[in-house]
C-alpha cells in the first residue's frame, strides 16, 4: 500500500469500524419531566450519535423475584410515556437511541448479586423479568431504536439461569428487529455464553486501570494492555464488535483505581484525572476496527445545574471532559 492510501486508511480506521460509524454514546439519565430543545442542545453540541435511554424496574432486595415497573409512581423518564418522549426530542436533533431497561435493588445493591434461594422464585423472577424486558422491546420497535439492550449487570442472573436467556433472546427478536446487546460488568463479560446470539459484546468499561493519584494518559494507557488483550480474546473468539454500553470516570482523586464506584465523597475534586482518563481509553479503542464506540456515564438533562469545577462526580457536565468530549466526538 502506498504511503498516502496507507495515511487515508489509518485516518478512516479512526472514525469508522468493520461495522460501520463508531457510537460516540451519551448515557441519557431519566428525570421527572419531560425534556425539549433545551435538553438535547447540550448532548448534540458535544457531537454525540447516540443516546441510551433508561427506564428502570425496581425490586426490594437480591432474594426478591417481582420487578415493578411502569408505573405512574415513577418518574417519567423511567416509564414506557417518557422513553417515547424522550427519544422524540432526540430524534429532532438526528441523534438515535439504545434503549436500556435497568434494574434498580432497593438501598442500591448490586445488580449482579440478584439471585434466588429457590426453583419456584427463580421461575417468577424469570416471568417478572420476560415481562418487564419484553414491554421495552415493544417501546424500542415502537420508537424504532438502532439497539436494544436486554439487561445490564446481571451476573448471577444470567450465569446460572443461561438456558432461560436464550429463550428470552429468541422472544425478544420476534418483537424487535434491531441490533441487541447485553451490558456485562467489566468483571463478567468473559463468561457470559450467549454473545454470538447478540450483535455487540457488551461492556461496562470500569475496568481498574491505576492507582495513581492524578494518573497521565501514559499512565491509564500503560493500564489497559492487559484489560484490552482480554477484551480482543473474547471479541476474536465469537466475531462480534464490542461497544462499551458504559464507560467514564469520575473527577475524583484515584479515579483509575475503582473506576466503578460511586460513592459519594466531599471534596478530592480532580478535573485532570477525568480527563486524562477520556483521552486515554479513547486512543486505546476508537482507533479499532473491531470496536464500535460506547456510551459515557452519565449526563443530566439540566445541562445548566449539574456538574462544574467542583463536583467530583462522574458527569463530564461544566468540566473541561465536556470539552474534551466535543472534540473526541467531532466527526472529520
Amino acid at each position: 500500500m502506498k504511503p498516502i492510501k496507507q495515511l487515508l486508511f489509518i485516518l478512516l480506521l479512526s472514525s469508522v469500524s468493520l461495522y460501520g460509524q463508531k457510537i460516540n454514546g451519551i448515557s441519557f439519565v431519566a428525570s421527572g419531566d419531560s425534556i425539549s430543545y433545551v435538553h438535547t442542545n447540550p448532548v448534540r453540541n458535544v457531537n454525540a450519535s447516540h443516546v441510551a435511554l433508561m427506564p428502570f424496574g425496581f425490586i426490594k432486595n437480591l432474594s426478591s423475584p417481582e420487578i415493578r415497573f411502569n408505573e405512574k409512581r415513577q418518574w417519567f423518564g423511567e416509564r414506557e410515556i417518557g422513553i417515547q418522549q424522550y427519544a422524540k426530542e432526540f430524534r429532532k436533533k438526528g441523534i438515535k437511541v439504545m434503549l436500556k431497561p435497568q434494574i434498580w435493588v432497593w438501598r442500591g445493591e448490586y445488580t449482579g448479586h440478584i439471585e434466588m434461594d429457590s426453583e419456584e422464585k427463580w421461575k417468577i423472577l424469570e416471568e417478572s423479568y420476560e415481562s418487564f424486558i419484553l414491554t421495552y422491546a415493544n417501546t424500542a420497535k415502537k420508537i424504532k431504536a438502532e439497539i436494544f439492550c436486554i439487561g445490564t449487570e446481571l451476573e448471577k442472573f444470567v450465569a446460572q439461569r443461561p438456558e432461560y436467556w436464550k429463550s428470552l433472546i429468541k422472544k425478544i427478536r420476534k418483537i424487535y428487529k434491531g441490533k441487541l446487546t447485553y451490558a456485562a460488568n467489566w468483571d463478567e463479560f468473559k463468561r457470559v455464553k450467549f454473545w454470538s446470539l447478540l450483535d455487540y459484546i457488551g461492556v461496562d468499561a470500569y475496568f481498574p486501570i491505576t492507582d495513581i493519584q492524578t494518573p497521565s494518559i501514559q499512565d491509564f494507557e500503560k493500564g489497559w494492555k492487559q484489560p484490552k488483550e482480554e477484551i480482543r480474546k473474547i471479541q476474536s473468539t465469537f466475531q462480534k464488535p464490542i461497544l462499551f454500553t458504559e464507560f467514564g470516570y469520575r473527577s475524583i482523586h484515584y479515579t483509575g483505581k475503582e473506576p466503578w464506584d460511586s460513592k459519594r465523597v466531599s471534596g478530592e475534586v480532580n478535573l485532570e484525572a477525568q480527563s486524562n482518563g477520556l483521552q486515554a481509553l479513547h486512543n486505546q479503542f476508537w482507533k479499532e476496527s473491531w470496536f464500535a464506540g460506547g456510551f459515557i456515564w452519565k449526563w443530566f438533562h439540566r445541562h445548566d445545574r449539574v456538574g462544574g469545577k467542583d463536583n467530583n462526580r462522574f458527569t463530564p457536565q461544566n468540566k473541561p471532559a465536556e470539552d474534551l468530549i466535543k472534540k473526541l466526538y467531532k466527526t472529520k
